[in-house]
């Protein structure tokens, strides 16, 4: 578009209705529209958009919008969208908003002043913002054309957003490459500024660098936890995969394409580039990929992970499938695993309860546990777990009798079921964290010893910040914060 008027988003913003009006009355502009608003445009009237239409739709009730946000990829990252955007947007009169792919609002911050205002328009969380639900916006369209975008007042095919100037950018899931929502500031249409989409294009990538650590994070972890499966094949051909298909621990090493084409649901076998029919075997977090065995192949068993290490609810996943779990069930399945030749009633009461434990109540508890787990995996007389199982506190334990203390802080994401009261879970749970925390302090390794202090089991650890203060060079930059600790922990000391 020829830009009269360009540095003047009041005067913008009048060419912009003179553009729009004439296109919409199909008469000639007085300049054409830039080439990704007409082409939003024909989407949109394509896609049957009222450019009267007040509002977008409302498609996810306020009450199901908690479980959404939490489940969805971009809530790991919302801390860092809430310290680059949201300060920036308060100040500058704007809103951040985050989407789903699909392009419905799941977070909104920002000038509570302006708050209202948005509500007025449906720019609120609940709302579907794609193009084809309400026209040309900045997060609709960033999402349909998988790039950064700014809108400006009349390029907004619906009339009620030519008050508002919006600047979205996508953000991508580092493992498949996949649109997992788009990040917008909006604001009204005199608060402009060339570098809106800068700034937001900027913490989308933020985002994706963040989200590709943790990615990293997750691939060592699945690593570290089931390279005894890799292992058992003793020397045969195999590799640990991701769900999605990524190798990230192979037998031969360096032998492996990084990622291969997974299955259709309900398929156990992998063809690889090569010719190569390969076994999937399910893993709490992935697949173990083998080598077919001769003659019949053997019953598939069921794989369990348990993340019971940490202040956040019991996490149990089984055969891929997440299991909400409350503490009572994860007390029992702690211990089946940790017995893995089986338990009676009985000795479960006593594990569990104490001297005063009653039978009959772990009864009625393993019958409630079976129908979330299934009677396959969670088998009677004795009760015990048949399914592979791998959890978060045996790898800490085996990386402790090992002496790979990194390996295990690595591992460790917290105390074992912290509000847990068993004797079981007790022992256990002070056997791991002293069992740590001597490993840690016992090697020469000041980079371990400040990932131990910035650990929820060492961030209250006055010997260990003592340590930290007095042998950290000057000039490290992890000595503020742990200064600042160390004088709070003095203080309540």
């Amino acid at each position: 578009m020829n830009r009269r008027g360009a540095h003047d988003p009041v005067e913008h913003a009048h060419l912009m209705h003179e553009v729009y009006d004439a296109v919409l009355g199909g008469e000639s502009p007085p300049v054409s529209p830039r080439s990704l608003v007409s082409e939003s445009w024909e989407r949109s009237l394509a896609a049957h958009i009222d450019p009267d239409r007040l509002t977008p739709p409302a498609v996810v009730a306020d009450a199901e919008l908690p479980d959404l946000r939490s489940a969805h990829p971009l809530n790991e990252v919302m801390p860092l969208l809430r310290s680059t955007l949201v300060s920036i947007a308060d100040e500058a009169m704007h809103v951040m908003l985050v989407t789903d792919a699909d392009g419905t609002i799941l977070w909104r911050e920002g000038a509570a002043r302006l708050l209202h205002v948005a509500d007025s328009v449906g720019l609120s969380p609940g709302s579907r913002m794609s193009e084809d639900a309400i026209g040309t916006n900045a997060m609709g369209t960033t999402l349909a054309v998988d790039a950064p975008v700014q809108i400006h007042s009349a390029e907004h095919l619906v009339r009620s957003f030519h008050a508002w100037t919006c600047a979205a950018a996508p953000v991508h899931d580092p493992d498949t490459g996949h649109i997992l929502g788009a990040i917008d500031i909006s604001g009204p249409l005199h608060t402009v500024h060339p570098a809106m989409v800068q700034l937001v294009s900027a913490t989308a990538q933020l985002a994706e660098n963040q989200l590709r650590v943790r990615l990293a994070i997750a691939d060592e972890r699945l690593r570290v936890r089931n390279m005894p499966h890799l292992t058992s094949l003793r020397g045969n051909v195999g590799a640990l995969v991701t769900p999605t298909g990524r190798i990230v621990a192979g037998e031969p090493y360096g032998a492996w394409p990084m990622r291969v084409a997974m299955p259709e649901a309900g398929s156990d076998r992998v063809l690889l580039d090569d010719g190569r029919e390969m076994v999937l075997e399910p893993l709490s977090e992935g697949f173990l990929m083998r080598a077919p065995r001769a003659g019949a192949p053997a019953a598939r068993r069921s794989a369990l992970s348990l993340r019971f290490m940490g202040a956040g609810a019991p996490g149990v996943v089984l055969n891929g499938r997440s299991i909400p779990l409350t503490l009572r069930p994860a007390e029992l399945l702690t211990a089946l695993a940790l017995h893995p030749d089986g338990l009676t009633a009985e000795r479960l009461a006593q594990l569990l309860y104490g001297d005063d434990g009653n039978p009959t109540t772990v009864r009625g508890e393993i019958l409630r546990l079976r129908g979330l787990i299934g009677a396959e995996v969670l088998r009677t007389r004795p009760y015990r777990l048949d399914a592979r199982v791998e959890s978060d506190f045996d790898a800490v334990r085996r990386a402790l009798r090992a002496g790979r203390p990194a390996e295990a802080l690595h591992a460790c994401g917290g105390p074992l079921l912290p509000r847990s009261d068993a004797p079981e879970i007790r022992e256990l749970r002070d056997e791991l964290d002293a069992g740590l925390r001597h490993a840690v302090l016992d090697v020469d390794d000041l980079d371990l010893h400040a990932a131990y202090a910035a650990h929820p089991l060492g961030r209250d650890d006055l010997e260990v910040h003592d340590r930290l203060v007095d042998e950290l060079p000057p000039g490290d930059p992890r000595r503020p914060e742990l200064v600042g600790r160390r004088a709070r922990l003095l203080a309540d000391d």
